[in-house]
């Protein structure tokens, strides 16, 4: 496996592995998940360019716009949540009480 590929999945894993041992606080969440589609944009952005062919150019700029997209929506949950529960750690909020 070539380095770069390795620093790929490993950027991700350590980002998917931050997401689950530090899920106190709802903005350190987020930030593993965009953390995860940032790595996924690097790879799928460089994928082409290493293998010199233009079938992909259009994958990393729609993942760019759909992680956009997710943290504006996390954002907006972030503002919704600290304003009805006071804070933005996770085991204040329950989905099952409205």
């Amino acid at each position: 496996m070539p380095l770069m590929y390795l620093s790929y999945c490993s950027a991700f894993a350590l980002s998917s592995l931050g997401l689950t041992l530090h899920r106190t606080h709802l903005i350190s969440a987020l930030l593993c998940l965009e953390s995860m589609m940032l790595s996924l944009y690097i790879a799928l952005s460089t994928l082409p360019i290493e293998n010199q062919t233009s079938s992909l150019a259009l994958t990393p700029i729609l993942m760019l716009t759909f992680s956009a997209c997710e943290a504006g929506m996390g954002l907006a949950m972030l503002v919704a949540s600290t304003r009805t529960h006071g804070s933005d750690h996770l085991h204040n909020l329950n989905l099952l009480q409205c």
